[in-house]
């Protein structure tokens, strides 16, 4: 990895460092929504604390679209990432089954596979497929912020950015001890228990969070049960902070209809570990190693007849170290080392007896990158972000990633931006080795290539009481991966994995945040993406089959000891007409006893979010909240 080690180009990103990032609380009531304005929005006070190697970044010079979400100022009865970013209509999320059990992500009108998720700044994307990049083995209780990148982040992050990133952060806890317990129940059998437990005390802080929710399913064989476990710790010494996160998963769910009309069975386990270690005020060490395991039954109780195990490791060591060249510029640069390996194997029952074959087989692959990016500012006014990154892969290859991005004061309320970077990724396992009686891989695929441009304006009146972000982006692709048939139809035709030459997207995004009074606001955020028409005699299973359409309303109001929310999604894909998702709560927000009541779907919408996958219809949950804190 030499060559690797050798290419060191200016890159940026919407923040100089991308480790562990935290944010200071935003003022306000005790309980405000989960979804905070776009951080491109103007604001000369708000600012990301880092805590390894960079000082404070306001975020007003981000001069990127990022989406900021809180939750732990949700109401209570919240239960996953998938429910958080429902919020952000930029995001089409695909579910296929409740509680974040299996659902995809797509940012602007990208696939499931072009959207990069991470702990702490770094990856947990699957290699073996898309499918699995938000079975996230971190409970929601130890995740105190979200941060949304819309466009490309392969600049500083590397593979699979191509439509955006999701990073979900966590913190240590305030000082002394404290314990948040949740527990509720609904129909559908559904139950729900949750647990926070703290310390922090000197040089040393500790967090357990646990989580379990289950349900009988709304369909036969639509049972689940979705279990997480963490323990992060946090040990302040000479060198400085070291952070460790250990943290597990096990979903088993029925996944009835989830891959043709089969009653199917699937488990998933995950195993995360992750240390941080600051070396002194500017320099950051960082380590993350996954494990992934796949189980899927095709007709649940005959495991004889057709089984599939995957086993996936994945490996991250980043060192990172910023630099101020001077008053009104920083530099911040590294070094990163990644690998990932896969063993998959399947039993069938032929016609001689039980035969087992590898499925996706046994690879492995690495990659290194060096990058470095330069922040600069000048009166109050201007701000320009430029640099790149070379990225090494097995093979002796290489991509190189450049990225700009600038903004523009026009006055105290009105902000200028825009931005232009490149995206790769890099095929998953399942793209190239994946076969089946009607879906064949291709081990011949190229990564996909990206240029992602963008241009808006934030516009904030003066008083605060409302803010106004747009946005319009640009998407190019080149060997774009995508399933395809070709008309007319053979009775043996499959879908076959391969390069789209070009695809493009064009879209735009819009916000507002309404304040109506001071316990009272509104959120309306808007996305529109288009592709162009499908070529002839071209059949996609996957590029052309996106949001058109998103959008958000959504409204929090406090009442002395009440707070309530209610949001209204409306999306309309390519292949199906526009359906809403109502989804109101309710919960008390003082005391150490909180009740809350939350509805999902409350239209009893039927909907499906993947072809052939219906979803769960009207859901009510309510619950308890139990809070105590100590010295």
């Amino acid at each position: 990895m030499k060559k690797c080690f050798a290419s060191l180009a200016l890159c940026l990103f919407y923040v100089p460092c991308g480790i562990c990032q935290q944010s200071s609380s935003s003022a306000g009531p005790a309980s405000t929504p989960a979804v905070s304005q776009p951080q491109s929005a103007i604001s000369d006070t708000q600012s990301v604390q880092v805590t390894t190697t960079v000082e404070p970044l306001p975020l007003a010079e981000s001069n990127r679209s990022v989406q900021v979400i809180r939750p732990r100022e949700a109401l209570p009865g919240t239960d996953s990432v998938v429910d958080l970013l429902r919020t952000d209509p930029s995001l089409n999320v695909q579910a296929r089954g409740g509680e974040g059990v299996q659902a995809d992500l797509a940012i602007r009108g990208t696939t499931f596979e072009q959207s990069l998720v991470l702990i702490n700044g770094l990856r947990v994307d699957d290699p073996e497929t898309g499918h699995l990049n938000l079975d996230i083995p971190v409970p929601l209780d130890a995740i105190t912020r979200v941060d949304v990148l819309h466009g490309s982040g392969s600049t500083f992050y590397g593979s699979d950015a191509i439509g955006g990133a999701v990073n979900l952060l966590t913190e240590a806890p305030g000082a002394g001890l404290s314990v948040v317990a949740r527990s509720g129940a609904g129909n559908y059998g559904s139950l729900e228990e949750h647990l926070r437990a703290a310390y922090s005390s000197g040089p040393f802080a500790e967090q357990l969070t646990g989580s379990r929710d289950t349900s009988d399913g709304f369909l036969h064989d639509r049972n689940y049960s979705s279990n997480a476990l963490a323990s992060e710790s946090w040990l302040k010494t000479k060198p400085g902070t070291t952070d460790i996160l250990l943290a597990t998963s096990d979903r088993p769910y029925g996944a009835n209809q989830f891959y043709g009309p089969y009653n199917s069975w699937e488990r998933t386990k995950a195993w995360l570990a992750s240390i941080q270690q600051q070396l002194g005020k500017m320099t950051a060490a960082s380590f993350g190693y996954l494990r992934h395991t796949d189980m899927f039954v095709l007709l649940q109780g005959l495991p004889a007849i057709y089984e599939n195990n995957h086993i996936t490791t994945s490996y991250e060591g980043v060192l990172r170290r910023a630099d101020e060249l001077g008053k009104n510029s920083t530099l911040a640069y590294g070094l990163e080392e990644s690998g990932d390996s896969i063993q998959s194997y399947n039993f069938s029952q032929g016609s001689s007896g039980e035969v087992r074959s590898n499925a996706l087989g046994v690879h492995a692959r690495n990659q290194g990158a060096g990058y470095a990016n330069l922040s600069m500012s000048a009166l109050k006014r201007f701000s320009l972000s430029i640099g790149a990154r070379e990225e090494v892969l097995s093979g002796g290859t290489s991509v190189f990633s450049p990225s700009a991005a600038a903004a523009y004061t026009l006055s105290k309320t009105v902000r200028l931006r825009g931005s232009a970077g490149h995206g790769f990724r890099l095929p998953t396992y399942t793209d190239l080795y994946y076969s089946d009686p009607a879906t064949v891989g291709n081990p011949t695929l190229k990564p996909e290539s990206s240029w992602s441009y963008e241009g808006g304006l934030d516009w904030k009146p003066a008083g605060g009481r409302v803010t106004l972000t747009a946005v319009g982006f640009r998407l190019n692709e080149t060997n774009a991966i995508d399933y395809t048939k070709t008309l007319p139809l053979t009775a043996s035709e499959k879908w076959q994995a391969v390069n789209v030459p070009t695809l493009d997207i064009s879209g735009a995004e819009a916000s507002a945040r309404v304040r109506i009074s001071a316990t009272e606001w509104i959120d309306l955020s808007y996305t529109a993406a288009h592709s162009g028409n499908l070529p002839p005699n071209y059949l996609s299973k996957y590029a052309f089959n996106y949001a058109a359409q998103n959008a958000v309303f959504g409204w929090s109001g406090q009442f002395k000891q009440l707070s309530a929310h209610t949001q209204v999604n409306v999306v309309q894909k390519t292949t199906q007409t526009a359906y809403p998702l109502w989804d109101p709560s309710l919960a008390r927000n003082t005391g150490s006893i909180r009740p809350y009541l939350r509805l999902l779907n409350l239209s009893n919408t039927g909907y499906t979010e993947i072809v052939g996958v219906p979803m769960q219809g009207r859901t009510i949950m309510g619950g308890m909240e139990w809070t105590w804190r100590g010295r």
